[in-house]
Order: C-alpha cells, then sequence, then structure tokens
C-alpha cells in the first residue's frame, strides 16, 4: 500500500471517532444527581415501583460512600465532580427501546453509526446489534433464527417491562450490588440502556451479538447496564464497542456489566474501547460461573483520560473457568489503570490472567489484579502474566498482583516483565526495508497479537488500526 494510502484510512478511521453531531435531544434531566433527578429517570421510562425502590437505595449508598482514593498509582479522580454530569439524556426518536429498522432513526443517529461501520458489522458477522446514543438504545434487531430457538437480545428498558421476572431476580442483587464501590452505586441510582441478552438451555449463539454505545453530548455520563443470563449448555459471544468525541469538558462512562454463566455455558465478553481524552471510565463488570461453566473476558481500552476496570469472576461451582487477555494503551496525559478479579470459590476452579500494556509520551499503566482461592477450593490453578511495553523513559508501567491463597493443595503462576522497544529490534526490522515508524508498529503489533487472535477479524483489524492512530497521536 502506498503512503499516499495510508494517510487516506489513517484519516478515515480518524474520523470515524472525531466526528461531532449537534446535540438534539427530547428530554434530559439538569446537570447533578438528587432524588427528584432519579424519580424523573424512573418515571420518564415509566418503570415499576420495584425498580425506582432500588434506584433510590442506590443513591442513598452513593451518598454515604467515599471517593475512592489512595490507591498506589490510581488515576486522580477529584475532577469527576457528579454536580457538573448531565446524567441522562433521551435522544429524539419516535420509537422508544429501539427502532427495529433502520431506516426509522433519525438522519443524524443514522450517520453517526454509519460512520462507526453499524450496520455493516451487522451484515458480515453478527447475529444481532444494539447500538446505544447518549442515554437510551436508539436501534435494536436480532436474527429471526435465534429468536426462533428463545434467544432474546433487547435494550435494558425494555427487559424491564417484558422480562420482569428475570430483570428484578438478576439486576444488582447478587452479581454487582450497589454497595460493591461509589460508582456502582451511581450507576444503579441513574442506569439508563444498555443490552439484555437470555441464552435458553443447549442453544449455541454461533455468530457474535454486538452493542454499540456513543456519547455524543459535552459534559454528560453514560450509565448503560448490561445483563447476560447464561443457561445450562449455552454459548454466546458478547462484543462491547465505545466512543466519544473530544470535548473540552469532561465525560463520564460509568456502565455495569452482570454476567450469570450457567452449568457448562461458555460466555466470552469482548470490548473495545476507544473514549476520548477527556473522558473518565469507571465501569463495574462481574460474571458469576457455575460448575463446568466458562468465562472468557476480552478487553482493549485505547482512550480515555483515566480508567479504572477491573473485569471479575466469582467461580462459583466445580470446575469453572476463567480466563482474562486484557490491553491497555496510555499516551501523553492518560492513567489506565486496569487489570482482573478472580475468586477460586470451589474445588477444581481454572483462571488465567494475560495483560498487555503499552505507554508512551509519558503515559501510565498499571495492571492491578487479585486473585482470590478459598480455602476449600482444592487443586484450583491461576496463572497470571503482565507484560508491558514502554516507548520512552517518561512514560510509566506498574504491575500490582494481589494474591489470596487460603488453601494448601492449589497451583499458583505468576509472571511479569517490563521493557523498552529494543533499538536492535527496530535495527533489525529496518535493515529489511522497514522504516521506524513501520518497524515499532510491526513490534506492538505482536506483542498485541493474543488479544486480536480472540476477535472476530473485523475487530482485530480495527484495533490494530486503533493502535497505530495513538501511537502516531492522531486520536484526541
Amino acid at each position: 500500500m502506498s503512503s499516499d494510502q495510508d494517510h487516506l484510512q489513517e484519516t478515515d478511521t480518524e474520523a470515524r471517532f472525531e466526528f461531532k453531531k449537534e446535540e438534539n435531544s427530547a428530554f434530559e434531566t439538569e446537570k447533578g444527581l438528587t432524588e427528584e433527578t432519579v424519580r424523573v429517570i424512573s418515571e420518564d421510562k415509566d418503570e415499576p415501583e420495584w425498580m425506582l425502590e432500588r434506584r433510590l437505595r442506590a443513591l442513598e449508598q452513593f451518598q454515604e460512600m467515599p471517593m475512592p482514593t489512595g490507591w498506589p498509582g490510581a488515576p486522580d479522580l477529584t475532577e469527576v465532580d457528579i454536580d457538573h454530569i448531565v446524567p441522562y439524556i433521551r435522544p429524539d426518536i419516535e420509537t422508544r427501546g429501539g427502532a427495529e429498522n433502520w431506516e426509522d432513526l433519525p438522519e443524524e443517529i443514522q450517520d453517526t453509526f454509519d460512520k462507526l461501520g453499524i450496520p455493516e458489522a451487522e451484515k458480515n458477522a453478527l447475529s444481532g446489534v444494539g447500538a446505544q446514543y447518549e442515554s437510551e438504545i436508539v436501534y435494536q434487531n436480532m436474527q429471526e433464527q435465534w429468536e426462533e430457538k428463545g434467544v432474546i437480545f433487547c435494550d435494558m428498558d425494555k427487559a424491564v417491562q417484558e422480562h420482569e421476572e428475570l430483570v428484578k431476580e438478576h439486576f444488582m442483587t447478587k452479581c454487582v450490588p450497589p454497595s460493591d464501590n461509589k460508582f456502582a452505586a451511581l450507576h444503579g441510582a441513574v442506569w439508563s440502556g444498555g443490552s439484555f441478552v437470555y441464552i435458553p438451555e443447549d442453544t449455541t449463539v454461533e455468530m457474535p451479538v454486538q452493542a454499540y454505545f456513543r456519547m455524543n453530548s459535552e459534559g454528560m455520563g453514560q450509565f448503560e447496564h448490561t445483563l447476560i443470563i447464561a443457561e445450562e449448555n449455552s454459548e454466546v459471544h458478547y462484543i462491547e464497542g465505545c466512543s466519544a468525541p473530544k470535548y473540552s469538558a469532561f465525560n463520564l462512562h460509568s456502565g455495569g456489566v452482570e454476567v450469570f454463566v450457567g452449568e457448562n455455558a461458555h460466555v466470552q465478553y469482548s470490548t473495545v474501547q476507544n473514549w476520548s481524552k477527556n473522558t473518565y471510565n469507571l465501569n463495574t463488570k462481574r460474571a458469576i460461573c457455575e460448575e463446568e461453566g466458562t468465562m472468557e473476558w476480552v478487553s482493549g481500552s485505547m482512550g480515555s483520560k483515566a480508567t479504572m476496570l477491573y473485569p471479575s469472576t466469582v467461580l462459583k461451582g466445580p470446575g469453572a473457568t476463567d480466563n482474562h487477555i486484557t490491553i491497555a494503551f496510555a499516551g501523553e496525559g492518560q492513567n489506565i489503570d486496569t487489570g482482573a478479579k478472580v475468586y477460586h470459590n470451589a474445588p477444581d476452579t481454572k483462571s488465567t490472567i494475560e495483560s498487555k500494556s503499552i505507554s508512551k509520551d509519558g503515559g501510565r499503566t498499571n495492571y492491578r489484579g487479585l486473585v482470590h482461592i478459598a480455602d476449600g477450593a482444592e487443586n484450583a490453578s491461576t496463572s497470571v502474566e503482565c507484560d508491558a511495553l514502554m516507548f520512552d523513559n517518561e512514560s510509566t508501567s506498574d504491575t500490582m498482583p494481589y494474591m489470596e491463597i487460603q488453601e494448601q493443595k492449589v497451583d499458583v503462576a505468576h509472571e511479569a516483565t517490563v521493557g523498552k522497544i529494543g533499538d536492535e529490534d527496530v535495527f533489525y526490522l529496518q535493515s529489511r526495508g522497514l522504516d521506524d515508524d513501520d518497524a515499532k508498529q510491526m513490534i506492538v503489533a505482536g506483542f498485541i497479537e493474543p488479544i486480536t487472535e480472540e476477535l472476530p477479524i473485523e475487530y482485530a483489524v480495527e484495533l490494530n488500526r486503533l493502535i497505530e492512530l495513538e501511537m502516531e497521536g492522531s486520536l484526541g
């Protein structure tokens, strides 16, 4: 490919994420968080009384809990002032709960998601797509072949109305209660949108389902909730994409993810995030895995001013398995604090954590993880591998693993490496005809290969392209 073609491709990719639309909302709350705000959100959604009660309890917990501070190397959250955030913006669309036909969406929203590659990705590689704009799902579609098998893929607001018993049983009760942390409590009070996925017993959804979350307005918060229930012997791959344009005021993303993996079920949850450099990304993601179930987390964190994200799994049943593959990229002014948590609460459970991080231009990456093996979890095994790659002496990368081992008969392994891109490696590739930038990009591509191998080809290509743009400082 010629250099002109390279430049055009880079410009096109950059434009996919950096464009902005004029705000055009049907309804939005005032800035800040009060009981009145919570009641207004619930009323606008016409929610049942039990959901309003849960929101108000979460609000009380949020107000009582302190801001997380004192973690070594953690991002500075002093700028995160909820009083300056608009927690709920309903876009101006006619169909509440998401249009089933793309043509029913307003032209500016169609244009936004067309530039992001939706619904093109739906045509090529997906069983279903949900698209969220600001605080609500604006488009939702599921292929008929899966609906006929009893698979449910809809937005959370619709699920509250049409699948009330399932949601009432699982929503922020056992997996991510509001008491978990301050931002989980915030999420519980003002959550809006997100995805509900239900896979019946003995059902394998052979193609991935995707949700894409887009923040367009300045100074807003996005609080989508994803609830996945995979019954016994079922299988699904869920892909989440996120982006926001750059503004001068900060944005806040505080989503919640709850995954219930039934006996001998298999769930893969993949995330490719490209938040702008003014976004604070503070999510809570957790899975509960029953006997012989398998949970896989695959995540790439590319954007944001600060990220604190630690997907966790509770291995509840004997023989359950949990695998994490994560990659984080931090450039100038970024602090990307990511990791994983695994709780081995049963015998014969297994977990692997593979963490990759890249930092340049003074950026900071941290791996912050926890492995807990409970008393009685005999023959549990875990392997943690953390690799950090730095471009310069100004950048920082730390590994902060924490292991709580309460059982004797276990197998525990941990390995961590930190290094700079070697001059000899670059020289070798240059001797084969590559220039300095291409040589470094090839080294990085090999470094992140374990995560790209786990993604469908369209997303692997996008992840590699985002990394290249980040290396060039083109995204901001």
